[in-house]
C-alpha cells in the first residue's frame, strides 16, 4: 500500500506538513473469478477470543440509563454527541476486531507518532472497549495510560497503569494543560461536529514536545474496477445511508475528503504534521495475502453487527417503521461476502508535535 512513513525527528523544530499519497489500486485474487455468490456462516464468537486477562486494577463502575432502539442500547442521551453505533456487547466485538484489522494495516503496531519509548502519561480518546488503551499498556508498563468514552463499557480488571474515564470529548476537557506525552484519537467519525475545536482541546493538553495522532475513516464503499454497482446495497444503502446521515446530524463520515484531520491539526499550531493514507478492502478478495487478511477482518466486523453500523442512521434518514431494511441487510451480507466485488474504505493516520518552546507556531486560538 503506502510507503512507510518519514519519521520526523524529536528534536526538529520545523514546521513542515507532509503526507503521503500512495494509494496503488488492490489487486484481487484471479482464485475467486468462478466463486458461486453464496453466504457463508461465520462463527462470530470464536474468533474474538477470551476476554482480556491482565493485572489487577479496576474501573469505577457508574451507571447510565442508555437509550434503546429496537432492543439495542445505545450511549445516554444526557451527552450532546447522540453517537450513531451502539455501546452494547455485539457492537464492542466488532471494536475489537476493528482494532485488530488497524494494527494489522500499520505494521501491527499500535501508533505511527514517534513517540519515546519512555513515554510517562498517555491518553485515548473515545477508547470503546478499552482494548487499544490495554494493549498499549502491556507495551509500555512504566506509562500510565488513560482512556476517555460516554460509556463505561470497559473491562473491569485491566493492568494497573490504566485507568478509564467517563468524558464527552465534544465538551471541555477536565484534564489539567500540558499532561499527556501522547494523545490517541481513533474513528471518531459521525461523532464530531467542531473537529478544529477537538484538536484544540487535544494541544492544550499536551507537554511541550508531546505527539497527537488521529486516525478516521471515510466509510463510503468504493471500486476501482466498477464492481460496485450504482444498484448495489453498497451503494444504495450502505453509502446512501452514511452520506445523507452526515448531512442531518451535523458531522462528517468522510473525513478524508472533507480533510478535517490535517486542517485542525494546522489550526491548533502543531508541528512536524505527517498524514499517511491507506485503503483496507471489504472482504478477502486482494490477490496480496496480508491485504486478504486484513479484508477478512473487516468482513467480519460488519458481518457481525451490521445492524448496529446502519439502525440508528436508517431511522434517521429514511424513518423507523420505513419497510425493506432487514431485505438491504441481507444483501449487504451477500454482497459482503462475494469475491468477485471489490470494495474498500480509506483510512488516514494523521499525527503531529506540540512546539516546544510556547508561541514557536500560531499555537491554538
Amino acid at each position: 500500500m503506502a510507503d512507510e512513513p518519514t519519521s520526523a525527528k524529536a528534536g526538529d523544530s520545523s514546521t513542515h506538513h507532509e503526507r503521503s499519497y500512495d494509494q496503488a489500486v488492490i489487486v484481487a485474487s484471479s482464485d475467486f473469478d468462478n466463486e458461486e455468490d453464496e453466504e457463508r456462516d461465520y462463527d462470530v464468537d470464536s474468533a474474538l477470543g477470551s476476554d482480556i486477562g491482565s493485572s489487577a486494577g479496576s474501573i469505577a463502575e457508574s451507571i447510565f440509563e442508555y437509550r434503546t432502539i429496537q432492543g439495542r442500547t445505545f450511549h445516554s442521551d444526557k451527552h450532546n454527541s447522540l453517537y450513531f453505533t451502539p455501546n452494547d456487547e455485539q457492537q464492542l466485538q466488532s471494536v475489537d476486531i476493528t482494532h485488530h484489522y488497524l494494527t494489522r494495516l500499520i505494521g501491527d503496531k499500535l501508533f505511527l507518532a514517534p513517540i519515546p519509548d519512555d513515554v510517562q502519561h498517555v491518553l485515548d480518546i473515545g477508547t470503546g472497549s478499552g482494548i487499544w488503551v490495554i494493549d498499549f499498556a502491556d507495551t509500555h508498563p512504566n506509562a500510565e495510560v488513560t482512556g476517555t468514552d460516554l460509556s463505561p463499557t470497559q473491562p473491569l480488571w485491566v493492568p494497573p497503569n490504566v485507568r478509564f474515564e467517563l468524558e464527552d470529548c465534544t465538551q471541555p476537557w477536565t484534564f489539567p494543560e500540558g499532561r499527556f506525552d501522547f494523545v490517541h484519537m481513533r474513528y471518531l467519525f459521525g461523532a464530531v461536529a467542531d473537529w478544529n475545536e477537538l484538536l484544540r482541546q487535544a494541544y492544550r493538553v499536551t507537554r511541550p514536545g508531546g505527539w497527537v495522532q488521529s486516525c478516521e475513516v471515510d466509510v463510503e464503499i468504493r471500486c476501482d474496477d466498477g464492481s460496485v454497482h450504482a444498484d448495489s446495497a453498497f451503494e444504495m444503502f450502505w453509502n446512501m445511508l452514511y452520506s445523507n446521515a452526515g448531512r442531518k446530524l451535523g458531522v462528517t463520515f468522510r473525513p478524508l475528503d472533507d480533510d478535517v484531520q490535517g486542517k485542525a491539526f494546522r489550526a491548533a499550531g502543531f508541528q512536524e504534521i505527517q498524514e499517511r493514507d491507506y485503503k483496507f478492502p471489504v472482504g478477502g478478495w486482494p490477490a496480496d495475502r496480508r491485504l486478504a487478511e486484513i479484508g477478512q477482518y473487516v468482513e467480519l466486523t460488519m458481518l457481525n453487527d451490521l445492524e448496529g453500523y446502519t439502525l440508528f442512521l436508517w431511522n434517521t434518514v429514511v424513518g423507523e417503521h420505513t419497510p425493506d431494511y432487514d431485505d438491504y441487510l441481507a444483501r449487504m451480507r451477500r454482497e459482503i461476502q462475494n469475491r468477485r466485488i471489490h470494495g474498500y474504505m480509506r483510512c488516514r493516520y494523521v499525527y503531529g508535535r506540540k512546539p516546544e518552546i510556547p508561541g514557536a507556531s500560531a499555537g491554538p486560538s
